[in-house]
């Protein structure tokens, strides 16, 4: 007797694990799809109904014609100046036009541009090491007025222009050297008529001897406006110096600045 196939009763209290289809999560994908075509499909016909349409003009200007001067064909004295006239500051003119200009009645030995090469032989107890700072610290220019008073006060007045303020702040400051005994021999003072902390005056505190030769006194006074450092000697081969005429040098060399 052939025994029918039964299916085994599940025990009591147990219930079947069943497995159903992810149907929600493939929905989900679904609506994101659609969304994301409807969004490209929107902006593609609005870029195409864009494209279509006449441009928008913009509202009329307030001014409609703005005056501009004519072009002019160079010729010899076309210039740096002429060309960016609109850019153009005193102080990139020649910098000599910028020096005062010497008192009546004296000696002027030398007036124009100095190289910085030719001032740091003239000035540096160690040239090279002088010029080389001078170059590292971006000197463009030096411009130089010389001359002597009765054979007894002889003035230099230099102007140094750097490439930016830092190397005329890097000059202004590095006469420090002065407050020592063979030189003014004291800190100095404020320039009278100058910002407080742009300029400097130093007067020798005594006379300077040598055999042979007269006593010396000297006053230095030295200022910056901008990128551009002035610098003022005065020696007075008597050993008497008027620090009030140095004074009024300054003041009047600074008003040019």
């Amino acid at each position: 007797m052939e025994h029918a196939e039964t299916i085994p009763e599940q025990p009591a209290g147990e219930e079947t694990a069943v497995r159903r289809p992810r149907d929600g999560r493939r929905t989900v994908l679904l609506i994101a799809g659609a969304v994301v075509l409807g969004v490209l499909a929107g902006t593609v016909t609005g870029y195409a109904i864009q494209y279509d349409r006449e441009p928008t003009p913009l509202p009329p200007l307030a001014q409609q014609k703005i005056d501009q001067p004519k072009p002019q064909a160079p010729d010899e004295s076309t210039s740096a100046r002429t060309i960016n006239a609109g850019r153009w500051h005193k102080t990139d003119d020649v910098l000599t036009k910028l020096l005062i200009e010497a008192p009546p009645g004296v000696e002027v030995r030398y007036s124009g541009s100095q190289s910085p090469d030719e001032f740091s032989a003239d000035f540096y107890k160690e040239p090279g090491g002088g010029l080389t700072s001078q170059i590292g610290h971006g000197v463009r220019r030096i411009a130089m007025l010389d001359w002597a008073q009765d054979d007894r006060n002889f003035v230099t007045v230099r102007l140094f222009q750097y490439r930016d303020r830092s190397g005329a702040d890097w000059y202004q400051h590095a006469h420090s050297y002065l407050e020592k005994k063979e030189y003014a021999g004291n800190p100095g003072k404020d320039l009278p008529g100058v910002p407080a902390g742009f300029g400097h005056l130093w007067v020798d505190s005594e006379q300077r001897e040598k055999p042979g030769y007269l006593p010396t006194k000297s006053v230095r006074a030295v200022a910056r406006r901008g990128d551009i450092v002035m610098e003022i000697e005065y020696v007075n081969n008597r050993g008497v110096v008027d620090e009030n005429e140095v004074v009024e040098i300054a003041k009047r060399q600074w008003e040019r600045l």
